[in-house]
């Protein structure tokens, strides 16, 4: 997902996609633990797509307190 896409969504989404991408990090983590995943790098990009979101939301709070 793209900056550009994230920063099209409401707020309310971006919580829910937060939620929704935290727990699929941890089944990816615990499937890779149990057997190695196909593409490893799949939990580098979740956790990425996470910090993206939780980027947007700061940076919409930054711009309703001023």
């Amino acid at each position: 997902m793209k900056n550009s896409e994230i920063q099209e969504l409401s707020t309310q989404e971006i919580i829910e996609k937060v939620e929704d991408e935290k727990a699929l990090i941890v089944r990816q983590r615990l499937n890779h633990t149990v057997s190695p995943l196909d593409n490893p790098h799949q939990i580098t990009q979740t956790r990425r797509l996470i910090a993206r979101l939780k980027t947007e939301l700061r940076r919409r709070a930054i711009s309703e307190e001023k």
